[in-house]
């Protein structure tokens, strides 16, 4: 059985991947979905023109590792694609915010992406993608989303090793970096996130297109939108030092 995984796709991003994708793949025969919401990924079957297939709970619990694992050997599966969105950021000063909240930041963007992927990684053949949705934020540090940043910068330097080690096996590795995206994140985030990144959001659908487009020419990183780019270019000549001074002028609230 061809598939596709998509997390965190109940909304935002991992929804738009889990509409976009077998637009773009025609020979998948299912697009297996997780989520905590069962009833948000039960509608997107009204949305997607394969069948979709419901692994509904906490990437943070080990039950769903182990249905997925159950899944993926029972149906002999052939991943065509897997697609890491699942994470969420809280906008704060690291001292002010609730620890319990930024180590959930930590398990959920990094702890449960690693897993996902290494469960995967058997199931994996040539020809095979992964997208980690890693975020401009991964760029520099990040003074008031300070833990957020760290957990993207460790998914985009894991996703360009693990993209040297899958080389020979002819498996592609693709890292999405968006900026600000109009998406319920901010929401979730609990704060203002500055009048520079609200003037920079883009729509998600557009940021989705991309990313499947340049993973299917092979590309290690995705980026939308000239000023990301440009922020990444900037990235690797301004000392970081200064690129913390820098965004946190961006990231001041009020």
């Amino acid at each position: 059985m061809r598939i596709a995984i998509v997390t965190g796709a109940s909304s935002g991003i991992g929804r738009e991947f889990a509409k976009q994708i077998p637009k773009v793949y025609k020979q998948l025969d299912e697009l297996w979905v997780v989520s905590r919401s069962t009833l948000k990924l039960e509608s997107l079957k009204k949305e997607v023109s394969i069948p979709i297939r419901i692994f509904d709970g906490d990437m943070q619990r080990d039950y769903i590792y182990e249905r997925i694992t159950r899944e993926l050997e029972r149906q002999k599966a052939d991943i065509r694609m897997l697609v890491n969105c699942a994470g969420y950021g809280k906008i704060g000063d690291f001292g002010s915010l609730d620890t319990e909240e930024q180590l959930g930041m930590i398990n959920l963007n990094c702890r449960a992406l690693t897993k996902l992927t290494k469960l995967c990684l058997p199931y994996l053949s040539k020809g095979s993608r992964i997208i980690q949705i890693a975020s401009a934020a991964a760029f520099a540090p990040q003074p008031g989303f300070a833990v957020y940043a760290a957990t993207k910068s460790y998914v985009y330097s894991f996703s360009l090793a693990l993209r040297w080690e899958l080389r020979e096996k002819e498996i592609l590795v693709t890292a999405v970096c968006p900026g600000p995206v109009d998406t319920a994140f901010f929401e979730r985030a609990e704060g203002d996130a500055g009048s520079t990144k609200e003037a920079l959001r883009v729509r998600p659908e557009e940021v989705v297109k991309k990313a499947l487009a340049d993973s299917k020419k092979g590309k290690a990183v995705s980026v939308y939108g000239i000023p990301i780019k440009a922020a990444r270019a900037a990235a690797k000549f301004v000392p970081k030092d200064f690129a913390a001074m820098i965004m946190q002028m961006i990231n001041k609230r009020g």
